[in-house]
């Protein structure tokens, strides 16, 4: 596992691309220069995430925007470092939507369709977020989870807006997934008559229940499980103490998403259990690179299909 906290900024995994998307020789801002290098708006800075996947970005040749969307009481700026770089962000809170607003249009103007934004913030502001960068039509990675899902994809559909929505953005977790999903269509019932249990354990700062434990209960559910309430009866974690007595350990307390699917037969004689425990953030912050990268592609292509999850990311091959 990779422990939260320590620096990564200067190891590359063997393999990785490290430059944006080539220059195909295409009309438009996109493509109009060889250099010409994907530009991520980091909203959610200054979070622990949004340091994470910005340091990503530039160790893999992507820039940073210079201005970002932040919750309320944050600071008026920060900065990323990754290795020799260090990118100066300005920080927009949300005390002013129009100002917000106006941030993202000031970015699309300086950066062009070079601009992806990326949203790691919190639960509450997905919805208010996701309207705005329909709004602006500007293409989005959304990684936070929580809010009104069926809402968000509605009015990004309907604006037309490339985007990749996904609630985890692991690589091998987002292929944990899909099997799940596809044993849940070749084979459902297979489990019923089980009784489920779901135990998943977030650093304390994470305000709602995981999205990824979210969508493994629906395939669960799919299974045939005895019924299991997505929204009531996943146990969440959040106490260091409860935490350290569930395995986590103490350096990752602040950084972690440990899971457990247990799985029991009506008359207890069979348990099957799933478990995925990751400490720290890198793991995800080199998909959410894959993600923008991905949609990169996809606007440069003029992709008919607009909206992704992170197993199409997969199913193509683009995670690194």
């Amino acid at each position: 596992s990779s422990h939260f906290g320590s620096s990564r900024a200067s190891v590359l995994p063997a393999g990785r691309r490290s430059s944006a998307l080539p220059s195909r020789g295409l009309p438009g801002t996109f493509a109009t220069m060889s250099s010409s290098k994907l530009v991520v708006m980091m909203n959610g800075l200054p979070g622990a995430m949004g340091h994470e996947v910005g340091q990503a970005c530039l160790r893999r040749g992507l820039d940073l925007a210079t201005m970002a969307l932040t919750g309320p009481g944050s600071p008026k700026d920060c900065e990323v470092t990754a290795g020799e770089q260090t990118v100066k962000v300005e920080l927009v809170g949300p005390e002013q939507p129009e100002k917000q607003q106006e941030a993202i249009g000031k970015m699309q103007a300086k950066y062009g369709k070079n601009l992806v934004i990326v949203d790691f913030t919190h639960p509450t502001a997905v919805n208010p977020n996701t309207e705005m960068y329909a709004k602006a039509k500007c293409p989005f990675v959304m990684g936070t989870t929580g809010g009104d899902k069926d809402k968000m994809m509605k009015v990004t559909t309907d604006s037309e807006t490339y985007a990749v929505i996904a609630p985890n953005m692991c690589k091998q977790i987002v292929a944990f997934q899909a099997t799940f999903d596809r044993m849940a269509k070749d084979f459902p019932g297979a489990f019923v008559g089980y009784k489920m249990e779901v135990v998943e354990s977030h650093q304390s700062t994470k305000a709602d229940t995981s999205g990824t434990a979210k969508a493994m209960v629906q395939h669960f559910n799919a299974l045939g499980v005895d019924h299991f309430d997505v929204e009531n009866d996943i146990k969440m974690i959040r106490k260091p103490e409860e935490q350290v007595a569930f395995g986590v350990p103490e350096d990752a307390l602040k950084g972690h998403a440990w899971h457990t699917y247990s799985l029991t037969s009506g008359d207890g004689s069979v348990k099957f259990e799933f478990k995925h425990n990751v400490c720290g953030r890198s793991t995800y912050a080199e998909g959410v690179v894959d993600a923008v990268q991905f949609l990169g592609q996809k606007i440069l292509s003029g992709s008919r299909k607009r909206v992704f999850s992170m197993i199409d990311v997969l199913s193509e091959g683009e995670m690194k």
